[in-house]
């Protein structure tokens, strides 16, 4: 899915549950939310939507790689990635 059709999606929604909202507002409201999204984690390492799941900062380790190239060992530096952890409801849904 992409930016756009989440955008129609959510404003179709509400225009059915009756909620009046143009689709740029609905488009700036999500654009806020994945701002809060993105703050909270980056602030607290770790952001969780009941029914959704959690978003959390994990530590690589830094460690021996290959090139795929050359076959090479590399040394791949460490890092740090956010992980997704699926609620079991959405675990269930996705099934």
């Amino acid at each position: 899915m992409t930016k756009s059709e989440l955008i129609n999606k959510v404003h179709e929604r509400a225009e059915n549950e009756g909620i009046e909202i143009t689709k740029k507002a609905t488009g700036e409201i999500l654009d806020l939310a994945f701002d809060v999204i993105a703050a909270a984690i980056d602030h607290e390492k770790r952001f969780s939507y009941p029914q959704f799941g959690t978003f959390s900062v994990k530590h690589r380790k830094a460690r021996e790689g290959r090139n795929p190239r050359t076959g090479k060992p590399i040394k791949i530096k460490s890092s740090y990635t956010v992980s997704f952890k699926p609620a079991p409801s959405l675990k269930d849904r996705v099934n």
